[in-house]
């Protein structure tokens, strides 16, 4: 393989020392002083990052048409500024771990989805979005001691998926990093062997797809949940963890397997149950979601067709004869 070239080599080790850097200091915050710390910088970064404000206004205006633009403003900053201060939570590791339960509440009547799932004895596949804070979600269902892995995407640099591969484990949260290879087996060991497998579906990434329903859009989906749980036989449970006043608060669902036989249009239809799910949790607080993702940026083939389709002559500029 190719290397990069030495500038790109350099920006990334520049940049692996800035978060490693980063997230020794950050340890240290506590759990008040990182949220309003991320709030802060979250709302710098709406008005410095204009790229990025641009893009969550744009999706915030095909989901939600009828609002006004000083709505979607508000919604957006206020998406760029949770977004911040749930990472930062999660950096400030000391004081996360100390208190994962407190920041976190988990109902009964949730916990008991969970393992009513589990009991069944073919493994969980566990769906959830970039909603809330995905990364504590993992990292409270693994601190309870439910076995579990998630996948996830490497980053260009190998260093700092090493990085996030150790942070998270040091968690609970083990990881299957999907461009690796082996990854596909993994997936299939860790539900035969009654495990949880955690994936995120609510983003349009280079991976196997199918198009279905997102805020009244055509959106394409990763398939890979639905392939799994019906390859497997696996139960499938929809979840999130959204912040509530200072803290979080998980829900699950199990979702049913779809009533119909042939396998591409059971696919379909789980697909489309689960991101009906996830555009629900959205719907609950949209500031709780990562706007500046260009969710509908794949269109179907027939769509993308008439697209570039030529424009129909005007027939004011016909010849007169």
């Amino acid at each position: 393989m190719e290397r990069p070239p030495l500038t790109k080599r350099l920006k990334r080790y520049l940049r692996y020392l800035l978060i490693a850097g980063m997230l020794r200091l950050l340890q240290f915050l506590s759990l008040g002083a990182a949220r309003t710390l991320g709030m802060t910088l979250g709302g710098w970064a709406y008005a410095i990052a204009g790229g990025e404000r641009r893009k969550a206004l744009k999706s915030l205006a095909r989901a939600f048409p009828d609002r006004s633009d000083a709505e979607r403003d508000a919604l957006a900053r206020g998406a760029f500024r949770h977004l911040a201060a749930a990472a930062l939570e999660v950096a400030s590791t000391r004081a996360l771990d100390a208190g994962l339960e407190a920041l976190v509440s988990w109902p009964q009547e949730d916990r008991a989805v969970l393992e009513a799932a589990l009991a069944k004895g073919r493994g969980v596949v566990f769906v959830s979005g970039h909603v809330g804070n995905w990364e504590l979600l993992a990292r409270r269902v693994a601190k309870a001691g439910y076995p579990s892995q998630s996948i996830a995407k490497e980053t260009s640099d190998p260093r700092l998926t090493a990085l996030v591969e150790d942070f998270r484990a040091k968690g609970g949260v083990r990881s299957i990093w999907r461009g690796q290879e082996g990854a596909a087996r993994a997936m299939l060991r860790t539900l035969r062997g009654g495990e949880i497998l955690g994936i995120l579906i609510d983003q349009d990434t280079k991976v196997q797809s199918v198009f279905v329903p997102f805020f009244g859009e055509l959106a394409a989906t990763p398939r890979a949940a639905a392939d799994l749980a019906l390859r497997t036989g696996a139960a499938v449970v929809v979840g999130f963890c959204q912040r509530n006043g200072e803290g979080y608060r998980l829900t699950m669902e199990e979702v049913p397997a779809p009533e119909v036989t042939e396998r591409e249009a059971a696919v379909q239809a789980l697909t489309a149950a689960l991101s009906q799910r996830i555009e629900a949790a959205i719907r609950r607080a949209p500031e709780q979601w990562v706007w500046m993702h260009q969710r509908w940026k794949t269109r179907p083939v027939m769509e993308a067709s008439r697209d570039a389709s030529p424009a129909p002559a005007d027939p004011a500029s016909a010849p007169v004869r």
